[in-house]
This record gives structure tokens, sequence and C-alpha cells, in this order.
């Protein structure tokens, strides 16, 4: 899927996500936990959307640098975060406008999964890390597809596509890529990346009921994404 694609429900989607169960609740928090103490580390919000994640770690004391693919995704950032954010329009599948070595940290939360080839952005933000350096990352986790289509080859790389209701009625399908942990594994080892953490996180602990599955019962946590620290090797 083209990262414009998300120009057509950028509002919408901001909007939604702003304090939805999946983004504010879950994913955010949990990336947060995962990055631990940055004051001081220079870091690549990759695929950054409407700059939330970007925010709260520019407040925790990082210098942030962001990019999307999505220019109406970045004006919304630049709306959230002031104009004097470090914010451009970038593709995760191009060549990068950074230099090699130039960040501490780079989060990629929930991208990865809209693209049929990790080969090249791993390559890419292997590069403009410094040796040692992080890659924190979010994806859907692959027992996704079960729900989706319980017949299909867990072990194959593959598209499938759910359609999402944001707050506002506004219907949107979206596609995403499956791919088993051992495909994940393998992608990150030969971009230069060791894996450090595998995380499968609670949600978070003061999230509203309502916003809960009904069924969810006393269980803390649901199978939703699937998170990883990789360090640069």
């Amino acid at each position: 899927m083209r990262a414009d694609h998300y120009d057509t429900f950028a509002r919408s989607y901001a909007e939604t996500n702003e304090s939805g169960l999946f983004n504010a609740h879950y994913a955010r928090p949990a990336m947060l936990r995962l990055a631990g103490d940055v004051e001081g580390h220079r870091v690549l919000d990759a695929g950054c959307g409407t700059g939330p994640l970007f925010e709260d770690l520019r407040a925790r004391g990082a210098t942030v640098t962001g990019f999307d693919g999505s220019p109406a995704m970045v004006e919304l950032a630049r709306e959230r975060l002031g104009p004097g954010a470090d914010l451009q329009v970038a593709d995760l599948g191009a060549p990068l406008p950074y230099a090699d070595d130039t960040f501490d940290d780079a989060v990629v939360s929930l991208v990865l999964h809209y693209l049929q080839d990790w080969s090249a952005p791993l390559a890419e933000l292997h590069r403009v890390l410094r040796p040692g350096g992080r890659l924190l990352l979010s994806v859907n986790h692959p027992r996704i597809l079960e729900a989706s289509d319980p017949e299909a080859d867990y072990f194959a790389v593959t598209p499938y596509s759910d359609v999402y209701t944001f707050g506002d009625g506004h219907d949107v399908t979206l596609t995403f890529w499956h791919r088993p942990l051992h495909a994940m594994s393998d992608a990150f080892a030969d971009a230069g990346f060791r894996i450090r953490v595998i995380s499968e996180p609670p949600f978070d602990p003061d999230t509203p009921r309502e916003l809960l599955p009904p069924d969810l019962g006393d269980r803390t946590a649901f199978i939703c994404f699937l998170f990883f620290v990789l360090e640069a090797e």
C-alpha cells in the first residue's frame, strides 16, 4: 500500500487513534516502555504519522527527527508539534535523506507490516543508525492472519485486508503483509540486526474498560501486536 493512501483519511485516522485502544492505550505505551530513558538520544521516528510518539519521545528529552510517506500526515504532525519540528515527507522503501550513523535509536511503530519487502527498509534503517544503535519496532502479530483467514498458510508471506471504521464513521480498507516469525528474524539478521527483546505486552493498566474487548474477562493482555528491540551490529 502506498503511504500517501493515508492522505484520503488522515484526519479521521488521527482523531480516532488519539484516544483509541490500539494506539493510545497499547502500541504507544508499550513502545515508550521499551525505549526507556532516551534523554539526550538522537531518535528517528520512521513512519511518524501525525506525531504522537514523536511528541512523547521529545518530552522525555530526546532529539527527534520524523518522516512519513503521507504528506497529509506530516502536515497534521506539524500542527501538533510546531513549525520547529524536524519533519519531512519520505518513503521508507526508498533511500532515506539522512547520513550514515546519524541516530542512536529508530522507532518504527506499526509500519513494516504494510510492506511486502523488508530488505531495503531495514538496510536503510541500519545505515542511519550508529553501530550499537537500537531499532524499536512493532508490527501486527503473525497470529492475526488466523482471524482474517483461518485457511491461510501461516508460513507464507502473504497479503490480507481488513476494513476499519473510524470514529467519524469513515470506512477504509487497509492491506497488510503477514510474515511468520522466522521470516521476521531472518530479515533482521540479513540487515545486520541482533534481536535483543521480543515483547507481547499487556495493554496499559489505565485503559478505560469500555475500550477493551467485551470477552476479555480478567485477562491483562490480548493478541494484537508484536514488538522487537534490535541492535545494529
